[in-house]
């Protein structure tokens, strides 16, 4: 059984701290949603910026904990794979939605909404990845790592969905080009999840 209690060699305070930023993606992403069931009302990017701030205090914690806390089992350098990588998803979210805002008038009748329920997905497996990380063997967490892989396969072939709708020739071309970057934006809060859940479980795994 993997404990990550026996491998900080302290208390909960690194699990604390990863569950909270595995809890600010999934607020990035409420606050997109959020944001798109709004489009005539300009969005604010004050949520995004505020997660993402929090998220960056939450890493350089983890850091400053890192410095000062004897590890015995667990290497430095997982605990920083896994916060850098759960940062990355907040920070693309702000990233989609700072695009967003310059041409959300434009965006009217572009549906994100496939895309961002896929995401919302993502980072709800990977909120219980990591809550679940102290009681967890391999197996389990390898069992939310093989739906973040499912969940990743599933936004693949949507984009190709939707590329190949964009593509159709009924669309004007700055308009492709603006929605191109987007889809692809959303795509990668998926990819950046499914990134956490490869780290994740190579840490599990070396430590079963």
């Amino acid at each position: 059984m993997f404990s990550i209690q026996k491998l900080f060699a302290k208390d909960d305070e690194f699990l604390e701290l990863l569950e909270a930023s595995a809890q600010a993606g999934r607020a990035s992403i409420h606050a997109l949603k959020k944001v798109l069931q709004s489009p005539r009302t300009a969005p604010s990017l004050e949520p995004f910026a505020a997660t993402r701030r929090r998220d960056k205090e939450i890493t350089v914690q983890i850091t400053e904990l890192l410095a000062r806390t004897s590890i015995t089992s667990l290497d430095r350098e997982d605990v920083e794979a896994i916060s850098n990588a759960l940062y990355k998803i907040p920070k693309t979210v702000e990233k989609f939605a700072e695009r967003y805002s310059v041409c959300a008038t434009q965006l009217r009748a572009v549906d994100f909404f496939p895309q961002v329920a896929l995401a919302e997905q993502a980072t709800d497996t990977v909120a219980i990845m990591i809550k679940e990380l102290e009681k967890s063997h391999f197996a389990q967490v390898n069992s939310f790592n093989e739906r973040l892989q499912t969940i990743e396969g599933d936004a693949d072939k949507l984009m190709l969905q939707l590329l190949a709708e964009l593509y159709s020739g009924g669309h004007p071309p700055l308009t492709v080009i603006i929605v191109k970057d987007l889809y692809e934006l959303l795509e990668k809060v998926v990819d950046r999840c499914r990134d956490v859940g490869n780290v994740v479980a190579n840490v599990v795994l070396k430590h079963s």
